[in-house]
């Protein structure tokens, strides 16, 4: 590498690059729940069409984001980041003319969910991982999840005017071409894992056995399911179920985008208190406070106050579990191949978020009511808090070895 790209790539260039593709890439997904019912209406499909098509991104992303995680290990994450770009765009562009099931399927599931692998924020995470200090990880970690949730509050309002004033073909068009923006910033995260010096040399598959190996490394990924399942079911049917309810339709992208905003100051939190903590009580404790939120929403009569006060509330909680979940990854095993070993976790994350979405609409088409994958997502809330408690979040015995 040249002087004059080591001096423009510092630390704090690599974070605003890093924190601007979180924003791109997860405010454009974050919206498309706001496209379920005029697609839904105008083909007169059930709810579980569109519902199935958000499920399958989000499998098939889970499924990709190990093989993603590892190139990057591998490769670097900036070629990884380029590629998934101009798919993202792509899919996104796709959604714009699928008519049949089929085709909603391919472009909205298959081929944005594969992108989304390699543009997401699990690349960038690692990316800080590598090049941050351990003492300071945590917070970047956070501020990085925040990002994506800031993408989440600024987008989703877009989508929305977009959809008002294109109607939803155009808007899909427009809305596509924000992940090209992923291009040009992640040359700021060009470079690849270096063996960091603590502790011995590594390879892959040895990394695969001993994370395998590790009992609280399993306990993470079961945990990460509910935090999917909660996400995703709600971050695709809140939109719906609050026009159920009988409010304007902007309702639900408010709900949404103050989800987004309220995360901002969890996710940063969550990072900052995750360097000062115990991780894996934090994350116990986040759990069990989606379990109190959603039970008090469920009871309370449903108005436009009660929904955005829920909304808020969820945001602090929504996805302040990353910076801790991918900080204990780190932590335990080290980031030499931490893309790599949080993308298994993931895609437990992303396993969860298939069955919430799925489930959402399938229930909602045979009962005419989201209640049943409320009370149960309360009961998963109340598991995944309960399961955190005994990982051992002490460093490997490797990582003391002399490199």
């Amino acid at each position: 590498m040249s002087d004059t790209m080591k001096t423009w790539r510092t630390p704090t260039v690599i974070i605003l690059a890093g924190c601007l593709i979180s924003i791109v890439t997860f405010g454009t997904r974050a919206g498309f729940g706001l496209w379920l019912e005029p697609m839904s209406t105008q083909f007169g499909w059930g709810r579980e069409t569109f519902a199935l098509s958000m499920a399958i991104q989000n499998l098939v992303w889970g499924m990709a984001q190990p093989f993603a995680g590892a190139l990057a290990d591998r490769y670097g994450s900036a070629r990884v980041l380029v590629g998934g770009g101009v798919l993202y765009a792509g899919g996104v562009a796709a959604m714009a003319y699928s008519t049949t099931p089929l085709t909603l399927h391919l472009s909205a599931g298959v081929l944005v969910g594969f992108s989304l692998a390699g543009a997401s924020f699990a690349i960038v995470l690692a990316a800080f991982a590598r090049t941050v200090p351990e003492e300071r990880r945590s917070r970047a970690l956070g501020i990085a999840t925040a990002a994506g949730s800031m993408g989440q509050f600024l987008l989703v309002p877009v989508s929305q005017l977009l959809l008002d004033g294109l109607g939803w073909e155009n808007a899909l068009i427009v809305l596509s071409l924000f992940p090209l923006l992923v291009i040009p910033l992640a040359m700021a995260l060009v470079g690849k894992s270096e063996h960091t010096g603590a502790g011995p040399e590594q390879s892959l598959a040895a990394a695969i056995r001993e994370a395998s190996r590790h009992r609280g490394y399993w306990l993470l990924v079961a945990g990460f399911f509910v935090c999917g399942f909660h996400v995703a079911f709600i971050q695709v049917h809140l939109p719906a179920h609050i026009t159920d309810l009988g409010m304007d339709a902007s309702i639900g992208a408010w709900a949404i985008s103050l989800i987004g905003l309220f995360n901002i100051i969890g996710a940063y939190y969550s990072g900052v208190l995750g360097g000062k903590f115990s991780k894996k009580y934090l994350l116990s404790l986040l759990y069990a406070s989606r379990a109190v939120v959603i039970t008090i929403y469920m009871l309370v009569p449903a108005t436009v106050t009660t929904t955005l006060v829920f909304s808020s509330f969820m945001g602090l909680l929504w996805l302040s579990t990353i910076p801790l979940t991918s900080g204990i990854v780190a932590q335990i095993f080290g980031p030499r191949y931490m893309a790599m070993l949080f993308g298994f976790v993931f895609f437990s994350h992303q396993v969860g978020a298939f069955i919430g979405v799925w489930l959402g609409g399938k229930l909602y088409d045979t009962t005419g009511s989201y209640d049943v994958v409320w009370w149960l997502a309360v009961g998963l809330a109340v598991f995944a808090a309960l399961i955190h408690f005994p990982i051992d979040e002490r460093s490997v015995p490797r990582l003391a070895q002399p490199a």
